[in-house]
């Protein structure tokens, strides 16, 4: 049994849920309301906090990758990535907006690391195709990942952005403080790097999963001991649910998993997204520990379940607005179910883009298009309102409207 919590669970899920989509969503654009009538205050109530670090992969890069020597110029640079909303390529991994919605902070790269005003709304250190180990571990395996950046690295850049952003460890501490990170998602290519090098699910269980937790959980105890207060961790998305997944194995691709056993309801993989809750169960045993080495309100650390929101639009499409065909990507090529092909990726010549991406789940067969990363925000904010915690840098009432606001959530 995990260590008692400081908050009854279902409370802290709802914090999280909250921080994690509404201070985002909310935090760059919704302004404080207090300073009019109503009744007496102390103090402005909060609605956003002062800068966001995100950490993790493309799930929640906004450019880094675009910019990075390795990947510069890689799919995400290309139409048409960006048609929906943008209506060009962002180096963002989708047809438009993420799940995050991050309009701040800047991508890492895209700065110049001179000084503290470039970095006045935090930092987005997430690169696409960023793994959570670093090369070493898989090039000791025999594997290669697909880009030369971990968690590692990121914490790397995190540290020198620390020093530039105080000239005191007391100034950088309160910058911190009031400031949301975002620890993941991260791992999903740890674990393509492993399955697509033909490691099994059991090998990938037992020899792979221990050590992302485990970087992800040093991650989190080295932006709280620089003071951070509030840290998010995603959990996993449902692997087996992925059209590049599914597409690789039933070629007979990957380390046993052919001729797994599929969903009858939902075509998902089951083994796969076995793997994915088996890494949510040991994060959220993470998460918990974490908690408990950090007794009380002052510093909050909490769990995103993403695969429950994920997992639910695949279940029922209809009943969220989408396409009758939640394991097909929008954009790519290929005659199966998935419409997907490594080798004509979603912006490679001999590709396609549907005409109405909203009606799609998958954007390129590993992605989201901005109506799932829509549904995802909503799930995340129709979760529940906890009550107002007082430690909290920003008041949940005001925050989660504005949230739901910008997004549109019905």
């Amino acid at each position: 049994m995990a260590p008692a919590a400081p908050f009854p669970r279902r409370l802290l899920l709802s914090l999280l849920l909250g921080v994690l989509v509404v201070a985002i969503v909310a935090a760059a654009d919704v302004e404080s309301s207090a300073g009019g009538g109503g009744g007496r205050r102390h103090s402005p109530r909060r609605t956003r906090y002062s800068r966001v670090f995100s950490f993790g992969d493309s799930l929640t890069d906004t450019g880094n990758a675009a910019i990075l020597p390795a990947t510069a110029g890689g799919p995400f640079t290309r139409p048409p990535y960006g048609m929906t909303f943008y209506h060009h390529p962002t180096g963002r991994a989708s047809d438009g907006r993420l799940a995050l919605r991050l309009r701040h902070p800047a991508p890492y790269l895209a700065a110049g690391g001179e000084t503290a005003a470039e970095f006045r709304h935090g930092v987005n250190f997430a690169v696409g195709g960023s793994t959570a180990l670093p090369p070493e571990f898989y090039e000791g395996r025999g594997l290669k990942p697909f880009v030369p950046v971990s968690l590692a690295n990121q914490t790397a850049w995190f540290d020198k952005v620390l020093q530039i952003l105080g000239s005191s460890d007391h100034g950088r501490r309160k910058i911190m403080a009031s400031s949301l990170f975002i620890v993941g998602e991260i791992g999903v290519n740890d674990y393509l790097v492993s399955l697509v090098g033909n490691l099994t699910v059991g090998e990938v269980e037992t020899s792979v999963v221990p050590h992302i937790v485990a970087a992800i959980r040093s991650t989190v105890n080295e932006v709280i001991a620089a003071g951070a207060t509030t840290v998010v961790v995603p959990g996993m998305i449902p692997l087996g649910c992925e059209p590049q997944l599914l597409a690789l194995y039933q070629g007979g691709g990957g380390g046993g998993v052919a001729g797994d056993d599929y969903d009858p309801e939902s075509g998902c993989m089951t083994r796969l997204n076995g793997l994915a809750e088996h890494h949510n169960r040991e994060l959220r045993r993470a998460v918990a520990e974490l908690r408990g080495a950090h007794p009380g309100a002052s510093v909050v650390v909490a769990y995103a379940d993403l695969y429950r929101a994920v997992a639910d639009i695949v279940a029922s499409p209809g009943r969220h607005g989408f396409g009758g065909a939640p394991l097909a990507a929008c954009c790519g090529a290929g005659a199966g179910a998935y419409n997907f092909d490594m080798a004509a990726f979603c912006g490679a010549a001999g590709s396609t883009a549907c005409a109405d991406p909203s009606a799609y789940v998958s954007w390129d067969g590993v992605h989201f298009t901005e109506a799932a990363n829509r549904h995802i925000a909503c799930a995340v904010l129709e979760a529940g309102a906890p009550p107002a915690v007082s430690t909290a840098p920003m008041t949940w009432p005001a925050a989660a409207e504005a949230g739901r606001s910008r997004i549109g959530c019905s």
